[in-house]
């Protein structure tokens, strides 16, 4: 088509053009091209390029004939002269069946897209180590913002130890191996936490480079399930193999009693009558200590059949752990290892506890000759006691009773259990001791078997070539709790009336707190959150809180005395947790907050923090 310059009426219009835009040729002259343009925005842009450039080429735009027909057209012009005037020669390109198709294309990715975006599981594109494509729930399963994921290695949100792993794998895949698409690994997002994910990988061509794409679906909780499971499997097995021990134990412990029985009486009746000069008395004496030790085997084998050891008596591990320090099978471990220094180091209000005396001091004997027999030449063993009140898992139990207990540790400077070593260590005959210095492997399978008759739990900690950690935790009694004297009068104590707020999360403690305080003259109330004790003290303040640090869910109690002090700004507190002094107890301490009580209550410890609390005078603040 040729155009005037000056207004746009057609000066020449092949037949291609006359169909296109369905005019006859006696209406050629009247047709102004511009005016079947759809969009006036795209007709003034190109009449402008045209004026500038003197040429156009490539403009896409959509034009109308005269009958309303639309079709989407390329249009490429040139300012030429036609019969002496200015003129545009337009060329149009009909592209309508390419756009229709390029709108088709346009809608199946739109929808292929609005799929991945809202799929369930993560799905993006690995290439050039970097993670180019990824959709909404690979954010949210890393939790880093999309542009941060992309300008991030692949390999960052992978776990360390599972990194070369990766890797190795996907460089297989991209050079052409052909590798199984699915594997599990683990991953680490943004705020630490740990997740395990099983990928499926395919590898497809992307901005014309391999890739791979990638399926990833968050399998934690399949994984938490299989570890329960395999934990579950092995406590079967040993329990199993416990009672098949124990049954065989039994039965053997029963006959060889009455062997030894012969052996001891009669080797003790020969001591008895050899005069102390006679060279067979040595001979004797020997066969009188081999006889006990087997004895003491037997004992222990015995326990081993036996479950649901009677632990009704109300027993102080200070006292069975000073009972057996004046024994002659203590003076057999020092004399056996005399470059051990053995220390104890108890607590003189410790708890008591329910349990069997018996078992107890063998369980003492049984770590303190573990200890020592781990140490070549000189170190050192301790014996400790605490009291220790538990609100998480203690390692190794995921369903940890929570509550207060009386804690037993035993630790030494010796060699320390390897890591192969340490699943065994309970198991009944596994030993690595020398025979014949308590070398049965009976001690810790009797040490365990007592723990749990005591309703307790029993951590290791051990590290090759720097010695190993024994905690024992048994629960304890409020049953026959005495003093025979008091250290400090129980009158220096007593409350005056004043008005305490117990502000704790388990029920017991505020119940028992709160028994304790009303018991020596104090009014007591109790809730069992921070956002509680707020409620309260906006309608009723108190003299004093007494505050514990951990609480969950809500808040803690550094948070609790922060919003407490901008109600009341000189209210008086004391610190309680199971825990030793944190940096959030030093914190609430410099806000205000007095003594720090560790849980477990005692009467004497809390009466007195709060009583010293109370007698302070408020400082300006």
């Amino acid at each position: 088509m040729v155009t005037s310059f000056k207004d746009g009426r057609g000066l020449f219009l092949n037949d291609r053009a006359v169909d296109f835009f369905e005019v006859s040729a006696e209406d050629m002259t009247s047709l102004r091209a511009h005016d079947y343009w759809v969009r006036p925005d795209d007709r003034a842009h190109f009449i402008d390029e045209l004026a500038r450039h003197k040429k156009v080429t490539g403009y896409e735009c959509e034009l109308q004939s005269r009958k309303g027909s639309k079709r989407w057209v390329q249009v490429s012009a040139n300012i030429i002269e036609y019969e002496g005037v200015p003129a545009a020669f337009i060329v149009y390109n009909d592209i309508t069946t390419r756009k229709k198709m390029e709108e088709v294309l346009r809608e199946s990715e739109e929808k292929y897209r609005m799929v991945v975006e809202n799929a369930g599981e993560a799905i993006f594109i690995a290439q050039g180590g970097a993670l180019t494509f990824v959709n909404r729930a690979t954010v949210q399963i890393l939790g880093y913002p999309e542009e941060e994921i992309r300008s991030l290695p692949f390999t960052h949100f992978i776990h360390p130890e599972d990194r070369d792993m990766v890797v190795e794998r996907h460089m297989r895949r991209i050079g052409g191996e052909e590798i199984p698409p699915e594997y599990s690994f683990r991953i680490v997002t943004k705020d630490g936490s740990v997740r395990w994910m099983e990928i499926n990988a395919v590898v497809i061509p992307w901005k014309g480079k391999p890739a791979t794409l990638n399926f990833l679906s968050d399998i934690t909780e399949r994984k938490r399930v299989e570890e329960e499971q395999k934990v579950l499997q092995a406590r079967l097995q040993r329990a199993e193999k416990m009672e098949a021990l124990g049954t065989l134990s039994g039965g053997v412990a029963h006959d060889l009693n009455n062997v030894l029985g012969v052996l001891v009486g009669y080797s003790e009746l020969l001591l008895q009558n050899l005069p102390q000069e006679n060279p067979l008395r040595k001979h004797a004496m020997q066969i009188f200590k081999g006889g006990e030790r087997a004895a003491a085997i037997i004992q222990d084998m015995l326990t081993l059949t036996r479950r649901g050891v009677l632990v009704s008596e109300i027993v102080n591990l200070n006292s069975i752990i000073s009972d057996f320090l004046q024994t002659l099978e203590y003076e057999d471990v020092k004399s056996n290892h005399p470059g051990v220094t053995f220390k104890t180091s108890l607590d003189v209000d410790l708890l008591n506890i329910k349990g069997s005396p018996t078992h107890l001091i063998k369980t003492v004997m049984n770590l303190l000759s573990n200890a020592a027999e781990a140490i070549n030449g000189l170190g050192e063993v301790l014996i400790k006691t605490e009291n220790c009140y538990v609100d998480r898992p203690i390692p190794g139990y995921d369903n940890t009773r929570e509550g207060e207990y009386a804690v037993l540790t035993v630790s030494d400077t010796g060699s320390g259990i390897s890591h192969a070593d340490l699943g065994r260590i309970f198991e009944p005959f596994y030993t690595k001791k020398v025979m014949g210095r308590s070398g049965t492997g009976l001690g810790l399978a009797v040490v365990e078997g007592t723990i749990k008759d005591h309703g307790g739990y029993i951590d290791v900690q051990s590290t090759e070539g720097k010695g190993s950690i024994f905690t024992l935790y048994f629960p304890v009694t409020r049953q026959g709790i005495t003093k025979a004297e008091q250290v400090v009068p129980r009158i220096t104590y007593l409350g005056r009336g004043e008005h305490i707020l117990v502000i704790d999360d388990v029920e017991g403690q505020r119940l028992l707190a709160s028994a304790m305080l009303e018991g020596i003259g104090y009014k007591v109330d109790s809730v069992a959150s921070g956002e509680k004790a707020l409620e309260f003290l906006r309608n009723d303040p108190v003299d004093l809180l007494i505050l514990d640090m951990i609480m969950d869910p809500g808040i803690d109690g550094l948070e609790t005395y922060r919003r407490i002090l901008e109600i009341h700004k000189e209210q008086k507190a004391i610190i309680v947790s199971g825990f030793a002094i944190t940096e959030r107890v030093r914190q609430a301490q410099e806000l205000g907050a007095g003594a720090y009580v560790k849980k477990p209550y005692l009467l004497e410890k809390i009466g007195i923090a709060v009583r010293g609390e109370l007698d302070k005078r408020n400082t300006p603040q």
